[in-house]
Order: structure tokens, then C-alpha cells, then sequence
């Protein structure tokens, strides 16, 4: 079976996001574009997920107390569920979406179009380290982002909630 353009371009898009230089360009240019392109399909596109699964995460800002919508990979798990990396592209600090889900668990995310309200857990321990094992298979770029900083890199769970409007 012949791979599709995307298939192909994966181990070169792997190495490149790997880089110090794309770790500088990204954050300023991925999220103002997959914001973009998400607005302008109504949910249903984020440019980034086509390499990645992506989710747009809205968190209630913990200083502003404000809603943040924040497009981001995602890893989805069996039975629902979805793992957010911190990575920040290998920056030195934990991304602001990450201390907005400590202070505000309650969350919703846009997901294939549809918006889904969630409960976010930090993760740590033996459960951390299980999840983290499985993101690097999942996208080993992850790797060189940890070795680039001296922080432990955030991994966050988010369970599906019943309905009713995000908490917060």
C-alpha cells in the first residue's frame, strides 16, 4: 500500500521538530496559524493535527481567571481519554496552559470538531512514567525536548466529565 504525502514527510517533520531552532520559530508561529485554521473550519481542522492528533484546550486562566483556548497535540488513549504533554517545544519553562489546568482542573477540549468537557489530572509517579514511555513511542520527539531542560515535563490526563458547563 503506497504511503500518503503525510506518512512520508513524518520521520523528516520528527527531526526537524527536534531542533533548538524550531524549539525558538514554533511557539510564535504553530499556535497563531492552528488557531487560524480552526476558527476558520468551525472546529473541524487544526493544520498541526495532521502530523499529530491535536485538541484545542480551553482552561480558565489561574491568574487572569479568564477562558484560554490554546491548541495543542494530544496523545487520544483507549476508552476515551487523552494525554496533553508540557513540552513547550524543549523551552526552559512549563507552558502557561499547564498551570492554568493545576489551578483549574475543569476544562473543555474541541476535538475533531466537537467540544468535549474534561477533567484534567497531573500526572506523576509510576502512572507518569508508564504515560511517558508511551508518548515517546508515540512521538520521539519528546526525547530531545526533556534532555534540553531542567524541568521534569508536565503530562496531563484528561477524562471526559458528564454533561454540564466547565467548572471554574
Amino acid at each position: 500500500m503506497k504511503k500518503t504525502l503525510v506518512e512520508r514527510s513524518k520521520p523528516l517533520v520528527q527531526k526537524v521538530s527536534s531542533t533548538r531552532g524550531f524549539a525558538k520559530i514554533a511557539p510564535h508561529v504553530v499556535p497563531v496559524m492552528d488557531k487560524v485554521v480552526h476558527r476558520l473550519t468551525k472546529g473541524k481542522v487544526l493544520l498541526s493535527a495532521q502530523m499529530l492528533p491535536g485538541v484545542v484546550l480551553t482552561a480558565t486562566g489561574a491568574k487572569s481567571g479568564q477562558p484560554r483556548r490554546t491548541p495543542l497535540a494530544c496523545m487520544p488513549e483507549d476508552g476515551g481519554t487523552f494525554v496533553l504533554v508540557g513540552s513547550n517545544f524543549g523551552r526552559t519553562d512549563h507552558p502557561a496552559w499547564t498551570g492554568n489546568l493545576i489551578k483549574h482542573p475543569d476544562a473543555e477540549i474541541s476535538w475533531k470538531g466537537k467540544d468535549v468537557l474534561v477533567v484534567a489530572r497531573l500526572l506523576d509517579g509510576p502512572e507518569r512514567e508508564a504515560a511517558w514511555t508511551a508518548v515517546l513511542k508515540f512521538w520521539p520527539p519528546y526525547a530531545s525536548y526533556a534532555a534540553r531542560v531542567d524541568r521534569q515535563i508536565r503530562l496531563f490526563r484528561l477524562v471526559p466529565r458528564g454533561d454540564g458547563p466547565p467548572a471554574g
